[in-house]
């Protein structure tokens, strides 16, 4: 049986090393995984997930206009997909996570979204937030503060290195940008 899947965490967690792990096994078992990654983040090239371990692979893109239930019929009807990969889940619509969810309930084929659950501010993403109350199975990735703990946060910092708390929700980029700690040093940070 089919299921939607969210794997969620802080930055540098290994998402995306995941996602491309779980295309791997698809493909070593003579399977067809279709992987779609966010057109608005473009840091490692234009339709691939890449990770910092330095796998990488193809993708197809999506922008927050895409209707992804008919696009993925249209390529389930051409060529029989056996999963479907979602990289930086988080950018996706309250509509998209719910063409997703008609993936898996209509075309019984299991849809794994890999994404940021908050961001630098503490909220959740709209494709989180959906994601959180519709997927059947939530999976939590886990990386470490620079004190050992878990890192639960994100902070975005200035070209100086401080710790920024307004701003625009989106704002692509790295490790040069932004930071996984854990809430206490989250909260030392953005001095609360």
């Amino acid at each position: 049986m089919a299921q939607m899947y969210f794997y969620y965490s802080a930055m540098n967690a290994g998402k995306s090393t995941t996602l491309l792990q779980s295309s791997f096994n698809y493909r070593e078992r003579g399977m067809r995984p279709v992987i779609f990654t966010a057109a608005i983040d473009d840091r490692f090239g234009t339709g691939k997930v890449s990770s910092r371990i330095g796998l990488e692979e193809d993708a197809e893109l999506y922008n927050k206009n895409d209707d992804l239930w008919s696009k993925l019929s249209m390529m389930h009807a051409d060529t029989h997909i056996d999963c479907v990969l979602i990289d930086e889940c988080q950018f996706l619509t309250k509509e998209q996570v719910y063409q997703l969810t008609e993936v898996v309930d209509k075309l019984h084929i299991p849809v794994l979204c890999y994404g940021l659950r908050s961001d630098f501010r503490g909220e959740l993403f709209d494709g989180s937030r959906y994601l959180l109350s519709w997927a059947d199975k939530l999976v939590e990735l886990k990386t470490i503060c620079h004190c050992g703990r878990k890192a639960n946060m994100v902070i975005r910092q200035d070209e100086t290195g401080h710790a920024i708390a307004d701003g625009d929700q989106v704002e692509i980029g790295g490790n040069d940008r932004y930071v996984s700690v854990c809430r206490k040093h989250y909260k030392e940070a953005l001095g609360r």
